[in-house]
Order: C-alpha cells, then sequence, then structure tokens
C-alpha cells in the first residue's frame, strides 16, 4: 500500500501525539492533525514536547468535527489524503455522566461530519475508527468479548462511541469506505492527563495522599483492567495498515489483566515509597463505572502481531520518565 499522507484527529491528545511521533520515526508520510485544542489535549504542549511539532512533515491545523469541516480546511489539506485515523474524542466516563450531550456532539456527530468528508475522498485507502473496550459493557470473570460480539454500552461515554462504531459500519456499507475498527483497552504512557487513573496514582503517592481504590461491594477484590502502552498501540496501528483486512474489526489488548490494587502498588514500588490506600465500592453508588473490561484479540493474533514491550517494563519506564517530567502531572493549560 503506497501512503503518502494520513490525517490524525485528536493529535494533539495523549495517543494521537504518540501516534504522530511513531509515524515520524517509522514512516516517510505527510501528517496531518485535526485537534479542537480541548483542555485535554493541553494546547500544542505534547507535540511540542516531543518535537513533532517543528516536523517539516507536519501540518496542524485547529479543527472541530462538531461541525462540518470548512471549504477552507478542505482546500488546505487537498484531496489526495490516503489514510485517516480518526482518534479525537471525548473520552473521560466521570465527564460524560456530568455533560452527556458533549460527548454525543464530540464523539457521534464528529465522527458522521468526518466520515462526510471522507467519502468525498476519491483515494482514500483506509479509514480507522479508534473505538474502546467499554462498548461491550463489564465483564464478568474470565470472559473476555470478541470483535463482533453485541455492545452494551452502560455510561454517555461508550454510548457514543458504540454509536459512532454504527455509523462508521453503515457508511462503510452505503459509501463504501475502507474501514477498519480498533478498539481498545487501557492506554498508558508518557504525558497522559492527571484525570487518568496511573498519572493520577503518581501525583498522590508523591504528595503522601490516600490512594483510593475502586474495589467490589466486599472491598476486598479490586476492579480491573488490561494495561497497555501507547507505544504498543501506535506499533499495532501501524502493523494493520499492511496486514490489516478492510472491514474487519481489531482488539488491541494488554498482554495480561492487572487490578487496581496491583497497579497502585507496582508503581509505589517504582518510585520508591509506601501505598497508603483505601479500598472503596465507588460503584454501587454510581451507576455508569464499570469495574472490568476484557477482549480477546483474536483477529490480531491471527495476523502474527506480537507487542514490542510488557506491562511491566512499559509502566516503570512510564513512572520513572513522569518523575524527571513532573510539569505533566500539573494540568499543563
Amino acid at each position: 500500500m503506497n501512503i503518502k499522507k494520513v490525517i490524525i484527529t485528536g493529535g494533539c491528545g495523549f495517543v494521537g501525539h504518540h501516534l504522530v511521533e511513531h509515524l515520524i520515526k517509522n514512516t516517510n508520510w505527510q501528517i496531518i492533525i485535526f485537534d479542537k485544542l480541548n483542555y485535554a489535549s493541553m494546547g500544542l504542549s505534547r507535540i511540542k514536547d516531543n518535537q513533532t511539532y517543528f516536523n517539516d512533515r507536519v501540518s496542524f491545523y485547529s479543527v472541530d468535527l462538531s461541525i462540518p469541516l470548512s471549504d477552507g480546511i478542505i482546500k488546505e489539506v487537498g484531496d489526495d489524503v490516503d489514510i485517516i485515523y480518526h482518534l479525537a474524542a471525548e473520552s473521560h466516563v466521570d465527564n460524560s455522566i456530568k455533560d452527556p450531550i458533549t460527548f454525543f456532539e464530540n464523539n457521534i456527530i464528529g465522527t458522521a461530519n468526518l466520515l462526510e468528508y471522507a467519502r468525498k475522498l476519491k483515494n482514500l485507502k483506509l479509514f480507522f475508527y479508534f473505538s474502546t473496550d467499554e462498548v461491550f459493557g463489564p465483564a464478568k470473570f474470565e470472559h473476555a468479548f470478541e470483535e463482533w460480539d453485541g455492545h452494551r454500552p452502560t455510561n454517555p461515554y461508550s454510548a457514543s462511541k458504540s454509536s459512532a462504531e454504527s455509523i462508521s459500519l453503515s457508511y462503510a456499507n452505503t459509501y463504501n469506505i475502507p474501514l477498519m475498527i480498533v478498539n481498545n483497552m487501557n492506554i498508558f504512557g508518557e504525558r497522559q492527563h492527571v484525570e487518568k487513573f496511573i498519572p493520577s496514582t503518581i501525583k498522590k503517592i508523591l504528595n503522601n495522599e490516600k490512594v483510593l481504590i475502586h474495589s467490589y461491594k466486599n472491598k476486598k477484590k479490586s476492579g480491573s483492567r488490561f494495561y497497555i502502552h501507547a507505544r504498543n498501540v501506535c506499533e499495532s496501528l501501524l502493523f494493520l495498515i499492511q496486514n490489516g483486512e478492510i472491514g474487519e474489526k481489531y482488539h488491541i489488548v494488554g498482554e495480561k489483566e492487572v487490578d487496581n490494587l496491583e497497579l497502585a502498588n507496582l508503581i509505589a514500588k517504582y518510585i520508591g515509597k509506601d501505598l497508603d490506600y483505601e479500598m472503596i465500592d465507588f460503584h454501587s453508588s454510581r451507576p455508569g463505572h464499570d469495574l472490568r473490561y476484557a477482549l480477546k484479540d483474536t483477529n490480531l493474533n491471527k495476523l502474527g502481531w506480537n507487542m514490542p514491550k510488557n506491562f511491566e517494563e512499559s509502566l516503570e519506564k512510564t513512572v520513572k520518565w513522569t518523575l524527571n517530567n513532573l510539569k505533566w502531572l500539573n494540568e499543563i493549560k
């Protein structure tokens, strides 16, 4: 597949800026970033910090996808786009519970507007829709969802992502959009917003604060996730360009399940401090927060993809990097 130009929506965000950096290092493609620079983007801080903003192969446009792309943006970008990575989304569950309409406008209408733009591109080779494990709803113990299992979203965020998946599939069927959908589990890494569990835990431990561990009703067992570093996710997205099948769904999953308490203890170990924690039954009184998600990565495994970095190595490097870059724990504006 001869690729020359790609668009990354949400390219200033956490996963997006890692993808920009990964493509700069591993391809010779021209990269166009669409980002509306909301609070989670932290302005241009991330792409300036890792120097991708200053690369002559990177162009940036401030674009709010909840409204159609302007004629000026379309003219500037040109009609020779090969790939669209659609990562832009509101993603914080708590915020979706407080303000669901914003999530519907950004994640559903934003996806529809981007697909409307994409279907007018004559040479588009691939449209990646970047989704989440949360569309399937909570997973019972020992169970993991397969790629085409039905959705049971439990909060406005996951509902908005599930809706956008369906819209993307409808455009693939109706307008022949060359679609791939990837569902990711919990992603971590450098420059992650401090509202997320790993950086917030690092900050609390450094400040000698108690870490609240979300647990089941008995307060003896905590919730769990399959964590995966952003570098691994980016490598899988590049791998799928050469090896994936148009119209298929792929799950990108961490190599093992880690519960919240185990994760917090590992972070404390890498920092070199004791963990002060409390198990809390947060979820029983707040519907919409799920204690366990789990996916099977059957389709990606069949293609022979191997994860470059394991969980413990990635987590330790992330913690050590954060200790040397403490400004990222202070919610850069």
